[in-house]
């Protein structure tokens, strides 16, 4: 029976995350801040779930660190997604064995 409230709920959730924004922005967005704060949610939340991700699956914080680090880099200098992440894989596979 509780796994049938647990849906419920999640249903709930997702269909008020999505019901929300529609009830209360009926009308244009003029504001250039809720604009710009709309815009930037995605990133942020996208964020928010990596970077933990990142720093907690590996054997050390100095591999992940370093890993993030040419991640960031490589991403900073308009690299492709696929030389980002291999080069950052690389990175971790490289240190995990050096250390």
């Amino acid at each position: 029976m509780k796994i049938f409230i647990y849906i419920l709920l999640m249903a709930v959730t997702t269909y008020l995350i999505r019901m929300l924004p529609l009830v209360l922005f009926q009308k244009p967005i003029k504001s250039r801040f809720v604009k710009s704060f709309l815009y930037y949610v995605p990133y942020t939340c996208l964020t928010v779930m990596t970077v933990p991700a990142i720093f907690f699956c590996t054997k050390s914080v100095v591999s992940a660190a370093i890993g993030f680090v040419v991640a960031l880099i490589l991403g900073w200098n308009k690299k492709s997604l696929p030389v980002v992440a291999a080069a950052a894989c690389a990175a971790v596979f490289i240190t995990e064995r050096l250390i």
